[in-house]
């Protein structure tokens, strides 16, 4: 199965308690909150590109599955990451003290971002 498609965000969980930990300014955070967000995602193999446009700010992140690389958090520090795959529909990767689990379920993206108790959860659907 493949994660390749657009995604249109459609509910968030914990983005403020989230973003904060993680050190994002409160003007950003009140700005981000009720942004829309399309994530767009191309898949070739074990070869990804993910590029998520939030309002005006676009992060793109490019990795293999297996291979460390450096990718840009939400706050936009870059730090090195190895993402792995479970089965055919789950993304895992460890970034610093944040763990990211994306998970294809049918035509929607569930991405759930933990650090310490705070659990940040994103729901898209394909568009």
């Amino acid at each position: 199965m493949s994660f390749t498609g657009k995604y249109e965000l459609q509910s968030q969980e914990n983005f403020e308690p989230f973003m904060k930990a993680i050190g994002l300014p409160p003007e950003l955070i009140e700005k981000g909150k009720d942004a829309k967000s399309i994530s767009e995602i191309v898949q070739n193999g074990k070869n990804f590109k993910v590029t998520v446009t939030t309002g005006s700010k676009v992060l793109t992140n490019e990795f293999t599955i297996g291979e460390e690389t450096e990718l840009e958090t939400p706050a936009g520090q870059k730090v090195k990451g190895t993402v792995q795959m479970e089965g055919d529909k789950k993304l895992v990767v460890n970034l610093n003290n944040i763990k990211s689990v994306t998970e294809l379920v049918g035509d929607t993206i569930v991405n759930t971002m933990t650090l310490g108790d705070i659990h940040y959860k994103r729901i898209s659907k394909k568009v």
